[in-house]
C-alpha cells in the first residue's frame, strides 16, 4: 500500500492546493502546457505530514520554478482512501494529472497494459540517486514507470514509555511474546494494539504479515504470478490471525476506527498514549506527529519487525513494504520528468526525509536518519532475506479489495478463514 503506499497515508489536508511561487508564470489549470512556452505540471499526492509535508512540497516547487521560470507546479492532495477511485476515473477519462502517486504491483501493471503511463528514460545520475534495487519494483518488461522517493519497511510502532510502565523490557520476537505483552498492557488498562479496521487495509495487513511468516518465498512468488491461493500457507495465516484475535489484542471499537484521521484514529491513539502499538508502514511517524497534542514527534516512539511464527515456512527476517513512488501520465510534458529527477537529488531527499520523518531512497541522503524508529526499520530492511510488496498492491486492486474485505469480516466475526481464501480466488478468476 505503497500507501498508503503513506502506501496509505498520512493526514490529508484537503483538495485543490496550488503550490506556485508568486510571480512565477502559470498555465491553464490542469493542463500540461499552454501558449507561449508556459507549462503547468499537475501533481497528485495522497497525503502530507501536516504543515511540514506541505511546506516541503511548496519549497520544492518554488525551487524548481526558480530554475525553470516557464514552469508552474500545481500540487493537489487527496485523502488516501479516496485516491485510487479518483485516479482511476481520470485515467479512464484520459485527463490524469501529469505526476501521480503510484501504488505499484498489479495496479501499475494494469495501468501499463492500458497505455496510461509514460515509460521513463532515466539518466545514469537518476539511477544512482534512486538505486537499482529500488527501481526493480517500478519496472515492467524492462521499462521503468515510476520514481520512488522513499523506502517503507512495515513493522510495529510502539510507545517505549507504555512498554516500560507495563514491565515489558524487550520488544517481542515471536507471536507468543507479543501475546504475553498484550496481557501486560491490558493489566495497566492500555489498549495493547490500535488498528483502523474502518479503512479495511490496516486490518488486512495483520493477515498479510502472518502470511509473510507462514509462506515460503517460493510460495509468495508463485502466488504473485498465478494469483491462485492454493498453498496451505494462506489458510495457516488465517488460522494464526484467528488465534491471535482470541487474546483480544485490539482496542474497543476497532472495527469503526479510522486509521489516520484525527486523534481518535489508530495512529492518534498511539500519538496520545491511548494504545501501545500499531502495525503500519514507515509513513506512520509523520502521521503520529501530526496527531500529538503539540503536533511534534512522539519522543518515545520505537519500532520492531513483525514477530516470527512458530513453524512458519517464511523467512523470519522478511519484510513487507513499499515506497512512495510517482508515475507520469501518458501525455505528461518533459518538465514533469525533470521535476521528479529534481526531487530525488540529495538535498531534496534530505529535506523530504526531515519533513516526512521517512527513510529517503537516495542513499547519499540516508545519513539524515537519526530517529531510533527509522534506524531500526532501516537496519531490519537491510538485513531482510527479501522484501515483499504490500499484498493488496502486489495482487492488484480486485484481489486486494477482496482480501481486505475478507479479513475485516473475519475480525468482525461474520467471516471465516476459508472465506478469505475463497474471496481471493474468486476475485482473481474474474480478472
Amino acid at each position: 500500500m505503497t500507501r498508503k503506499t503513506r502506501s496509505a497515508t498520512a493526514v490529508a489536508i484537503g483538495l485543490g492546493i496550488t503550490l506556485a511561487a508568486s510571480g512565477c508564470a502559470g498555465g491553464s489549470s490542469g493542463s500540461s502546457g499552454s501558449a507561449g512556452g508556459k507549462v503547468t505540471v499537475t501533481f497528485w499526492e495522497n497525503a502530507t505530514n501536516g504543515p511540514d509535508g506541505l511546506n516541503y512540497f511548496k519549497s520544492a516547487a518554488q525551487q524548481f520554478e526558480a530554475l525553470h521560470p516557464n514552469v508552474t507546479i500545481q500540487y493537489q492532495t487527496i485523502q488516501n482512501e479516496d485516491f485510487d477511485g479518483k485516479l482511476q476515473t481520470v485515467l479512464n477519462a484520459n485527463s490524469a494529472p501529469d505526476i501521480f502517486l503510484q501504488r505499484g504491483g498489479g495496479k501499475m501493471q494494469a495501468e501499463v497494459t492500458a497505455g496510461q503511463l509514460q515509460a521513463l528514460n532515466l539518466t545514469a545520475t537518476d539511477k544512482t540517486n534512486v538505486g537499482a534495487g529500488a527501481l526493480t519494483s517500478e519496472t515492467v518488461d524492462g521499462q521503468v514507470y515510476a520514481v520512488p522517493f522513499d523506502t517503507q519497511p512495515e513493522g510495529i510502532y510502539y510507545s517505549k514509555n507504555l512498554f516500560q510502565q507495563a514491565g515489558i523490557t524487550s520488544t517481542p520476537t515471536t507471536i507468543t511474546d507479543l501475546e504475553a505483552d498484550v496481557a501486560k498492557l491490558k493489566a495497566i488498562n492500555v489498549a495493547p494494539i490500535a488498528v483502523g479496521a474502518k479503512d479495511a487495509w490496516p486490518a488486512a495487513h495483520w493477515y498479510y504479515n502472518f502470511a509473510l511468516r507462514e509462506c515460503s518465498q517460493a510460495a509468495m512468488t508463485a502466488t504473485a504470478t498465478s494469483l491462485k491461493f492454493t498453498d496451505p500457507c494462506w489458510t495457516k495465516a488465517g488460522d494464526d490471525l484467528s488465534a491471535f484475535l482470541k487474546v483480544s489484542p485490539f482496542q474497543n471499537g476497532f472495527l469503526t476506527t479510522a486509521a489516520q484521521q484525527g486523534a481518535g484514529s489508530s495512529a492518534g491513539m498511539l500519538a496520545n498514549h491511548k494504545a501501545a502499538m500499531e502495525l503500519m508502514g514507515s509513513w506512520d511517524p509523520g502521521v503520529i506527529s501530526s496527531l500529538t497534542p503539540n503536533q511534534q514527534p512522539l519522543p518515545d516512539l520505537g519500532w520492531f519487525p513483525f514477530p516470527a511464527v512458530s513453524g512458519g515456512q517464511g523467512d523470519p527476517s522478511a519484510i513487507m513494504g513499499g515506497n512512495d513512488a510517482y508515475s507520469l501520465s501518458a501525455n505528461a510534458p518533459k518538465e514533469a520528468l525533470e521535476f521528479l529527477e529534481f526531487l530525488v537529488t540529495k538535498d531534496q531527499q534530505v529535506a523530504y526525509a526531515k519533513a516526512f520523518q521517512s527513510i529517503p531512497v537516495n542513499q547519499a541522503a540516508q545519513s539524515v536518519i537519526t530517529q531510533p524508529y527509522n534506524v531500526s526499520a532501516l537496519q531490519a530492511a537491510n538485513k531482510a532475506g527479501y522484501s515483499m510488496l504490500y499484498l493488496d498492491t502486489q495482487f492488484g486492486q480486485n484481489v486486494g479489495n477482496a482480501l481486505n474485505s475478507g479479513v475485516v469480516n473475519l475480525m468482525a466475526g461474520t467471516g471465516s478463514v476459508a472465506g478469505i481464501v475463497a474471496a481471493a480466488n474468486e476475485a482473481a478468476a474474474k480478472g
